[in-house]
Protein backbone atom coordinates (compact mmCIF):
# COMPACT_ATOMS: atom_id res chain seq x y z
CA UNK A 1 0.00 0.00 0.00
CA UNK A 2 2.65 2.18 0.63
CA UNK A 3 3.85 2.46 -3.06
CA UNK A 4 0.49 3.90 -4.43
CA UNK A 5 0.19 6.01 -1.60
CA UNK A 6 3.29 7.86 -2.54
CA UNK A 7 1.88 7.65 -6.07
CA UNK A 8 -0.94 9.89 -5.16
CA UNK A 9 1.03 11.46 -2.68
CA UNK A 10 3.10 12.81 -5.90
CA UNK A 11 -0.30 13.42 -7.98
CA UNK A 12 -1.69 15.87 -5.22
CA UNK A 13 1.15 18.51 -5.37
CA UNK A 14 0.83 21.60 -6.55
CA UNK A 15 2.62 21.92 -9.66
CA UNK A 16 5.04 25.01 -9.86
CA UNK A 17 5.27 28.17 -11.72
CA UNK A 18 6.44 27.80 -15.38
CA UNK A 19 10.54 27.41 -15.57
CA UNK A 20 10.88 30.37 -18.02
CA UNK A 21 8.16 32.39 -19.27
CA UNK A 22 7.75 34.37 -22.72
CA UNK A 23 8.41 37.96 -21.69
CA UNK A 24 11.75 36.99 -19.04
CA UNK A 25 14.49 38.96 -19.82
CA UNK A 26 15.69 40.15 -22.21
CA UNK A 27 12.08 40.76 -23.74
CA UNK A 28 9.86 43.94 -24.73
CA UNK A 29 8.54 43.92 -21.16
CA UNK A 30 11.73 43.67 -18.96
CA UNK A 31 15.28 45.50 -19.62
CA UNK A 32 17.94 43.50 -21.36
CA UNK A 33 20.53 43.50 -18.57
CA UNK A 34 18.10 42.93 -15.27
CA UNK A 35 18.63 43.08 -12.21
CA UNK A 36 21.14 45.82 -13.07
CA UNK A 37 21.62 47.92 -9.67
CA UNK A 38 19.54 44.97 -7.20
CA UNK A 39 16.88 47.15 -5.48
CA UNK A 40 14.88 45.45 -3.61
CA UNK A 41 11.01 46.28 -2.37
CA UNK A 42 8.76 44.56 -0.24
CA UNK A 43 5.42 45.22 -0.48
CA UNK A 44 3.13 44.53 2.13
CA UNK A 45 3.94 40.68 1.80
CA UNK A 46 2.36 37.85 3.78
CA UNK A 47 3.94 34.44 2.94
CA UNK A 48 2.91 30.81 4.55
CA UNK A 49 4.64 27.58 4.07
CA UNK A 50 1.10 25.30 3.38
CA UNK A 51 -2.45 26.36 1.60
CA UNK A 52 -4.53 27.46 4.86
CA UNK A 53 -1.53 27.36 7.09
CA UNK A 54 -0.13 30.09 9.46
CA UNK A 55 1.39 33.15 8.12
CA UNK A 56 5.04 33.21 8.95
CA UNK A 57 5.43 36.39 7.23
CA UNK A 58 2.90 39.45 7.92
CA UNK A 59 2.54 42.69 5.66
CA UNK A 60 6.15 42.82 5.49
CA UNK A 61 6.42 45.82 3.70
CA UNK A 62 10.37 47.18 3.08
CA UNK A 63 12.74 48.66 0.80
CA UNK A 64 16.53 48.04 0.32
CA UNK A 65 18.70 50.63 -2.41
CA UNK A 66 20.78 48.42 -4.78
CA UNK A 67 24.27 47.90 -3.71
CA UNK A 68 23.35 48.19 -0.19
CA UNK A 69 24.00 45.70 2.64
CA UNK A 70 21.32 44.33 4.75
CA UNK A 71 21.61 42.73 7.72
CA UNK A 72 18.43 40.81 9.03
CA UNK A 73 18.55 40.16 12.50
CA UNK A 74 15.67 38.22 15.01
CA UNK A 75 15.00 35.70 17.36
CA UNK A 76 14.18 31.86 16.52
CA UNK A 77 11.04 31.79 14.31
CA UNK A 78 11.11 35.46 13.49
CA UNK A 79 10.63 34.64 10.24
CA UNK A 80 14.19 35.42 8.83
CA UNK A 81 14.93 32.64 6.58
CA UNK A 82 11.24 32.65 5.65
CA UNK A 83 11.50 35.91 4.15
CA UNK A 84 14.46 34.35 1.43
CA UNK A 85 11.64 31.43 0.73
CA UNK A 86 9.47 34.37 -0.03
CA UNK A 87 12.23 36.20 -2.56
CA UNK A 88 13.25 33.28 -3.93
CA UNK A 89 9.50 31.74 -4.49
CA UNK A 90 10.01 28.10 -2.93
CA UNK A 91 6.26 29.00 -2.14
CA UNK A 92 4.10 32.20 -4.03
CA UNK A 93 2.83 34.55 -2.01
CA UNK A 94 -0.09 35.03 0.25
CA UNK A 95 -0.47 38.37 -0.60
CA UNK A 96 1.50 41.12 -1.76
CA UNK A 97 4.70 41.84 -4.00
CA UNK A 98 8.28 42.02 -4.07
CA UNK A 99 9.78 44.06 -6.85
CA UNK A 100 13.78 43.74 -7.99
CA UNK A 101 14.50 47.03 -9.76
CA UNK A 102 11.13 47.53 -10.01
CA UNK A 103 10.13 44.37 -11.92
CA UNK A 104 7.66 41.99 -9.92
CA UNK A 105 9.49 38.80 -9.60
CA UNK A 106 5.99 36.85 -9.94
CA UNK A 107 6.11 37.79 -13.90
CA UNK A 108 9.28 36.10 -14.16
CA UNK A 109 9.93 32.33 -14.77
CA UNK A 110 11.19 30.68 -11.81
CA UNK A 111 14.34 29.23 -13.49
CA UNK A 112 14.99 33.03 -15.02
CA UNK A 113 14.47 34.20 -11.31
CA UNK A 114 16.65 31.52 -9.47
CA UNK A 115 19.68 31.98 -12.36
CA UNK A 116 19.47 35.88 -11.52
CA UNK A 117 20.05 35.70 -7.59
CA UNK A 118 22.69 33.62 -5.34
CA UNK A 119 22.22 31.97 -2.32
CA UNK A 120 25.23 31.04 0.45
CA UNK A 121 23.82 28.59 2.83
CA UNK A 122 24.86 27.85 6.14
CA UNK A 123 26.09 24.09 5.18
CA UNK A 124 26.58 23.86 1.92
CA UNK A 125 26.07 20.83 -0.63
CA UNK A 126 28.83 19.89 -2.89
CA UNK A 127 27.93 16.67 -5.12
CA UNK A 128 30.30 14.36 -6.04
CA UNK A 129 32.40 14.97 -9.42
CA UNK A 130 34.85 17.59 -9.99
CA UNK A 131 35.46 20.85 -8.81
CA UNK A 132 35.25 21.72 -12.70
CA UNK A 133 31.74 20.14 -12.85
CA UNK A 134 30.44 21.77 -9.39
CA UNK A 135 31.84 25.47 -10.58
CA UNK A 136 30.36 25.30 -14.16
CA UNK A 137 28.05 22.60 -14.82
CA UNK A 138 27.24 23.78 -18.22
CA UNK A 139 30.73 24.27 -19.58
CA UNK A 140 29.73 28.70 -20.29
CA UNK A 141 32.91 29.29 -18.31
CA UNK A 142 36.78 29.29 -19.59
CA UNK A 143 39.82 28.01 -17.44
CA UNK A 144 40.84 32.07 -16.79
CA UNK A 145 37.57 32.88 -15.46
CA UNK A 146 37.31 30.07 -12.58
CA UNK A 147 40.82 30.82 -11.90
CA UNK A 148 39.99 34.26 -11.55
CA UNK A 149 37.07 34.12 -9.39
CA UNK A 150 38.72 31.63 -7.07
CA UNK A 151 41.89 33.73 -6.47
CA UNK A 152 39.35 36.53 -5.48
CA UNK A 153 37.95 34.61 -2.85
CA UNK A 154 41.65 33.01 -1.21
CA UNK A 155 40.81 29.80 -2.83
CA UNK A 156 43.53 29.76 -5.59
CA UNK A 157 46.46 28.45 -4.03
CA UNK A 158 44.23 25.95 -2.04
CA UNK A 159 43.00 24.76 -5.25
CA UNK A 160 46.17 24.84 -7.43
CA UNK A 161 47.69 22.36 -4.96
CA UNK A 162 45.00 20.09 -5.67
CA UNK A 163 46.04 17.22 -7.55
CA UNK A 164 43.51 17.93 -11.04
CA UNK A 165 43.60 21.07 -9.99
CA UNK A 166 40.30 21.86 -11.35
CA UNK A 167 39.37 18.90 -12.06
CA UNK A 168 40.09 17.96 -8.83
CA UNK A 169 37.62 15.30 -7.55
CA UNK A 170 34.99 16.41 -5.04
CA UNK A 171 33.85 13.55 -2.57
CA UNK A 172 30.72 13.34 -1.68
CA UNK A 173 29.04 16.18 0.18
CA UNK A 174 32.05 18.13 -0.66
CA UNK A 175 34.00 16.40 2.55
CA UNK A 176 37.42 16.74 0.86
CA UNK A 177 36.60 20.34 1.95
CA UNK A 178 35.84 22.39 5.32
CA UNK A 179 32.45 24.13 5.51
CA UNK A 180 34.15 28.08 5.28
CA UNK A 181 35.45 26.75 1.53
CA UNK A 182 32.42 25.39 0.59
CA UNK A 183 31.00 28.51 1.37
CA UNK A 184 33.50 30.91 -0.69
CA UNK A 185 33.29 27.68 -3.45
CA UNK A 186 29.33 29.61 -3.32
CA UNK A 187 31.03 32.32 -3.72
CA UNK A 188 32.78 31.43 -6.81
CA UNK A 189 29.58 30.55 -8.42
CA UNK A 190 28.13 33.76 -7.27
CA UNK A 191 30.89 35.81 -8.99
CA UNK A 192 30.48 33.82 -12.30
CA UNK A 193 26.83 34.29 -12.71
CA UNK A 194 28.17 37.97 -11.83
CA UNK A 195 24.76 37.93 -9.09
CA UNK A 196 23.76 41.63 -8.32
CA UNK A 197 21.85 39.87 -5.41
CA UNK A 198 23.54 37.59 -2.75
CA UNK A 199 21.79 36.20 0.27
CA UNK A 200 23.92 35.11 3.33
CA UNK A 201 21.58 32.68 5.24
CA UNK A 202 23.40 32.26 8.61
CA UNK A 203 26.31 31.33 6.46
CA UNK A 204 29.27 31.93 8.80
CA UNK A 205 27.43 30.19 12.25
CA UNK A 206 28.89 27.24 11.68
CA UNK A 207 32.40 28.38 11.50
CA UNK A 208 35.08 29.14 14.10
CA UNK A 209 36.08 33.15 14.60
CA UNK A 210 39.03 33.11 12.18
CA UNK A 211 37.16 31.36 9.21
CA UNK A 212 34.23 33.87 9.88
CA UNK A 213 36.70 37.02 9.74
CA UNK A 214 38.09 35.71 6.26
CA UNK A 215 34.46 34.96 4.90
CA UNK A 216 33.71 38.44 6.00
CA UNK A 217 36.70 39.86 4.43
CA UNK A 218 35.50 38.03 1.14
CA UNK A 219 32.20 39.37 1.37
CA UNK A 220 33.27 43.02 1.74
CA UNK A 221 35.82 43.03 -1.15
CA UNK A 222 34.07 40.79 -3.74
CA UNK A 223 30.74 41.98 -3.09
CA UNK A 224 31.09 45.36 -2.89
CA UNK A 225 28.97 46.38 -5.82
CA UNK A 226 26.01 44.13 -4.66
CA UNK A 227 22.86 43.94 -3.20
CA UNK A 228 23.90 41.79 -0.44
CA UNK A 229 21.36 40.58 2.50
CA UNK A 230 22.75 39.01 5.44
CA UNK A 231 20.63 36.61 7.69
CA UNK A 232 22.98 36.78 10.91
CA UNK A 233 22.70 34.30 13.94
CA UNK A 234 26.25 36.49 15.40
CA UNK A 235 24.96 39.95 15.27
CA UNK A 236 28.72 41.18 14.96
CA UNK A 237 28.74 40.17 11.38
CA UNK A 238 26.79 42.56 10.42
CA UNK A 239 27.42 45.37 12.21
CA UNK A 240 29.76 47.34 9.17
CA UNK A 241 26.02 46.50 7.21
CA UNK A 242 24.44 49.96 6.00
CA UNK A 243 21.07 48.81 7.38
CA UNK A 244 19.64 46.31 9.95
CA UNK A 245 16.27 44.98 9.46
CA UNK A 246 14.81 43.89 12.81
CA UNK A 247 12.06 40.88 12.73
CA UNK A 248 9.89 39.25 15.10
CA UNK A 249 6.80 37.12 14.64
CA UNK A 250 7.35 37.65 10.89
CA UNK A 251 6.72 41.59 11.03
CA UNK A 252 9.63 44.45 10.55
CA UNK A 253 10.00 45.57 14.01
CA UNK A 254 13.06 48.22 13.51
CA UNK A 255 14.43 49.61 10.26
CA UNK A 256 17.98 51.78 10.11
CA UNK A 257 21.46 51.81 10.71
CA UNK A 258 23.76 49.98 13.83
CA UNK A 259 24.46 53.23 15.16
CA UNK A 260 20.98 54.44 15.15
CA UNK A 261 19.50 51.74 16.45
CA UNK A 262 22.28 51.22 19.54
CA UNK A 263 22.24 54.78 19.98
CA UNK A 264 18.36 54.43 21.10
CA UNK A 265 19.08 52.66 24.00
CA UNK A 266 16.27 50.34 23.63
CA UNK A 267 14.08 48.29 21.51
CA UNK A 268 14.41 44.67 19.95
CA UNK A 269 18.17 45.10 18.42
CA UNK A 270 19.42 46.99 21.13
CA UNK A 271 18.51 44.21 23.70
CA UNK A 272 19.96 41.15 21.30
CA UNK A 273 22.98 43.34 21.55
CA UNK A 274 23.37 43.54 25.09
CA UNK A 275 22.37 40.28 25.24
CA UNK A 276 24.91 39.08 23.32
CA UNK A 277 27.85 40.98 24.50
CA UNK A 278 28.34 43.15 21.65
CA UNK A 279 27.17 46.72 22.89
CA UNK A 280 30.72 47.52 24.88
CA UNK A 281 32.79 46.21 21.79
CA UNK A 282 30.75 48.12 19.57
CA UNK A 283 30.48 51.19 21.10
CA UNK A 284 34.52 51.36 21.71
CA UNK A 285 34.81 50.67 17.86
CA UNK A 286 32.38 53.77 17.01
CA UNK A 287 34.09 55.81 19.37
CA UNK A 288 37.74 54.45 17.51
CA UNK A 289 36.18 55.50 13.87
CA UNK A 290 35.04 58.82 15.13
CA UNK A 291 38.17 59.58 16.20
CA UNK A 292 39.61 58.74 12.90
CA UNK A 293 37.17 60.69 10.88
CA UNK A 294 37.59 63.91 12.94
CA UNK A 295 41.57 63.65 11.98
CA UNK A 296 40.67 62.92 8.58
CA UNK A 297 38.41 66.66 8.34
CA UNK A 298 41.15 68.62 10.30
CA UNK A 299 44.20 67.12 8.23
CA UNK A 300 41.75 68.07 4.69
Amino acid sequence: MVSPERFQEYADIIQEAPSRLPLDPPSVQHPEVWPSAGSVEFNHVSFRYKDQGQLVLRDLSFSVRGGDKLGIVGRTGAGKSSLTMALFRINELAAGSICIDGVDVSTIGLTTLREKFSIIPQNPVLFKGTLRNYLDPFGDFSDEELWTCLRRVGLGSRIEAEEGKLDALVEENGESFSVGERQMLCMVCSLLRKSRLVVFDEATAAVDHATDQTLQRVIREVFKDSTVLTIAHRLDTILDSDRILVMDGGCVKELASPAELVQRGEGHFFDLMEEGGYLDRFQQSNAVENVRLNALRQRD
